[in-house]
């Protein structure tokens, strides 16, 4: 695989005295193979990426609020469905059970930061409920995930519309 054998003549014409040629290894690397293996997982690394990310579907309200900035510690994220179930990242837990559990992983966290993701469709009681929880459970630092592009309240429309 990129190895190869130069021949090195004696020179000169073709005397009575002929040297035996000497082989000697290639000195050179051939990176063409190598290029195509990180191309090719540098492709399935950008198809898989998108995957890895919480996958709970909700309907979430817009807002013109900005993204909060990222922790080193992958986020605990808690999501009421439109059905009202409340997901730990994505395991179903029962509300009388969540301040336990939620009591149980903030012991073992390094950050009190937490995201609350709720459905639009759901009541304001039930996410206050649920923030009540969290809090209970030890998670003081509190975000509410939206989606960008909603109205600003000021009388323009942050989706340029």
């Amino acid at each position: 695989m990129g190895a190869g054998v130069i021949a090195k003549d004696g020179g000169g014409g073709g005397g009575k005295r002929r040297r035996r040629a000497r082989a000697r290894p290639m000195a050179e690397i051939n990176v063409t193979p190598f290029v195509d293996v990180m191309l090719v997982l540098l492709i399935i690394f950008m198809v898989a990426a998108p995957l890895l990310t919480v996958g709970v579907p909700v309907e979430l309200p817009k807002t013109a609020a900005g993204a909060l900035a990222a922790d080193q510690e992958e986020p605990l994220t808690v999501t009421i469905t439109s059905t009202g179930s409340v997901q730990i990242q994505t395991t179903e837990t029962a509300r009388d059970q969540l301040v336990l559990k939620l009591r149980a992983i903030a012991a073992e966290r390094d950050s009190d930061r937490v995201f609350l993701r709720a459905d639009g469709a759901v009541p304001y009681s039930d996410v206050m409920q649920i923030m009540g929880a969290l809090n209970a459970g030890g998670f003081s630092n509190i975000g509410l995930v939206t989606d960008t592009g909603g109205p600003a309240l000021d009388g323009t429309d942050a989706s340029g519309g």
